[in-house]
């Protein structure tokens, strides 16, 4: 009886086809949108998934300020920047900084989901989010991303 040997196909950076996707914040909840938005960015949606190569796909989100926080969490979650100065610790609610600048909340939600090392910054800079819905990205030809 002769055994059956399969190998395994681990993509490269010639191998990988990066494509565009752009996204619509409207109405979306914001947890939810990014967990989905990290996935696309890290490759899961691939066949060809391999954890040690950039597999991942360009992400345009639009319409950041029509995202949706759900429960208490506009009051409750706060966000932190540091100085690095003593006093120099500033905090501010999600739902003021969501009025004030509506594309970092997406940005660091989904930087948060994505891997905290070398290859996870690389992911974090294919990642472009706009506030209204009218971007610059328009010769990529991005396809609509369904969630």
């Amino acid at each position: 009886m002769s055994k059956l040997h399969f190998t395994t196909k681990h993509a490269n950076a010639a191998t990988v086809k990066h494509n565009w996707y752009v996204v619509d914040g409207t109405n979306q909840t914001v947890g939810r949108v990014c967990a989905k938005i990290a996935a696309v960015l890290r490759g899961k949606n691939k066949a060809y998934y391999t954890p040690h190569v950039d597999c991942g796909d360009y992400v345009i989100v639009i319409n950041a300020e029509k995202v949706v926080l759900t429960g208490n969490k506009g009051e409750d979650k706060m966000y932190i920047n540091y100085s690095g100065y003593p006093g120099g610790k500033k905090e501010e609610a999600a739902v003021d900084l969501l009025k004030r600048r509506p594309e970092v909340v997406v940005e660091r939600a989904v930087k948060g989901m994505l891997p905290k090392n070398r290859l996870g910054r690389k992911m974090y800079k294919k990642l472009f989010v706009y506030v209204g819905a009218a971007h610059p990205h328009s010769a990529q030809q991005p396809k609509e991303l369904k969630f």
